[in-house]
């Protein structure tokens, strides 16, 4: 059995930047995740606000492309664009992001294993923890440690998923493709981020378009799940996107979907004995904005923080700290406008289903048409609502029709 001081279980941007930070250091650390190949499944259009790309000291090598121009496409069947004359941010290429993280592990001497399923972990008589994992041949393996991570977002595979009646899990799902486009095509869409909104595009969701290296674009589509109502299938709101944008007869060179599952208040169980819960388990993902990365990774440093002041601690002492600063710690890093965010997100586009959300979208863009694209950004990445003034919260909160 191997051993090891810290397991983390998920090699997306929260676990391999918490094994990259330990790693860095000096922790033992093994990062450890169920695929073959992290440029599998990489279901993220990944954009950044250029001061979060640059405070998470990322590499070049993991850019996608830059923006400075936000488009939107309103129910009325009107684009509308808000352009900055420098650049506003980053698209980023979330295979390579993964990659690269996984490397600074390898490189920073923490180890990286993929095409290993966890199975569960159990607490030692001793205070470890021992992880069994198997692979797609069918063989196991266990590790111990003197904690686990667990950093596999919303399937929540360790940690679990406890009814919470007062904080239910507001699920989501979404389908994108990377597509191959000729040189006119790709400037058509190339320096800004292009959403499709409307509850006939994408009812209770929106769609999007993302330029990606120069000849590559990424569309998809997005909504959250509504028990209560039929809803059309993503393959369906696909073809209609590619229709609406011109770009149905293109090469479609990787076709990948994802789920979010979170939770309004965040009130996830942050941590079991020596298993803890980060990134998308603990409901980090922004639900307005539909990104999570940021706070994924942001996640990570403050787990890391945590981890690395209590190394030496006794096992109780620990697991105490930990279940106390750790929780506490990172809704202070987030903020209560991140909070504020996932009621907006879920009000937003659960109601987003019919004439009347969609004449309520209409006024609120309207009201948007005088702000600048800096204000945009401040708005669905930083939650910055008074930049609309009072005549906007209506339309956000959906007080107004």
């Amino acid at each position: 059995m191997q051993r090891t001081t810290v397991l983390v279980v998920g090699s997306g941007p929260a676990g391999a930047s918490l094994a990259r930070r330990l790693a860095l250091a000096g922790v033992a650390v093994i990062l450890v995740d169920r695929l073959a190949s992290l440029s599998d499944a990489a279901f993220s259009s990944a954009a950044l606000p250029l001061a979060d790309f640059r405070r998470l000291n990322l590499p070049a090598e993991v850019i996608g492309s830059r923006w400075s121009c936000w488009q939107l496409l309103g129910p009325a069947q009107h684009w509308r664009s808000w352009s900055s004359p420098s650049c506003l941010g980053l698209v980023l290429d979330f295979a390579s992001l993964r990659q690269w993280l996984a490397d600074q592990v390898q490189q920073l001497g923490g180890h990286v294993l993929l095409g290993w399923t966890a199975l569960g972990s159990t607490h030692l008589p001793d205070g470890s923890m021992r992880t069994s994992f198997r692979n797609a041949h069918g063989e196991l393996i266990e590790i111990a440690s003197e904690w686990v991570v667990d950093a596999t977002g919303q399937s929540r595979a360790l940690i679990g998923e406890p009814v919470i009646k007062a904080d239910p899990m507001v699920s989501g799902v979404g389908l994108e493709w990377l597509l191959k486009v000729t040189d006119v095509q790709w400037q058509r869409w190339a320096g800004r981020l292009s959403f499709l909104l409307g509850s006939e595009v994408v009812p209770q969701g929106y769609g999007w378009v993302f330029p990606m290296q120069p000849g590559l674009l990424k569309i998809g589509v997005c909504r959250l799940r509504d028990s209560r109502r039929s809803q059309p299938s993503l393959s369906s709101l696909q073809s209609h996107l590619l229709e609406l944008t011109g770009l149905k007869q293109v090469a479609v060179l990787d076709r990948h979907g994802g789920v979010i599952r979170s939770r309004v208040s965040r009130s996830d169980p942050h941590l079991r004995g020596r298993l803890i819960a980060l990134g998308d388990a603990v409901s980090t993902a922004n639900l307005l904005g539909g990104e999570g990365i940021r706070h994924a990774i942001d996640s990570a440093e403050v787990l890391a923080d945590v981890l690395l002041e209590l190394q030496g601690s006794a096992s109780a002492t620990a697991e105490r700290a930990v279940q106390i600063q750790y929780k506490k710690y990172l809704r202070q890093k987030l903020g209560w406008r991140w909070k504020l965010s996932g009621r907006l997100g879920r009000r937003t586009w659960l109601g987003l289903k019919d004439e009347c959300s969609d004449r309520r979208l209409e006024k609120w863009l309207t009201v948007l048409e005088k702000s600048s694209a800096e204000d945009l950004s401040a708005l669905l990445f930083n939650y910055r609502f008074e930049r609309f003034g009072l005549k906007a919260l209506p339309y956000l909160l959906g007080l107004r029709r």
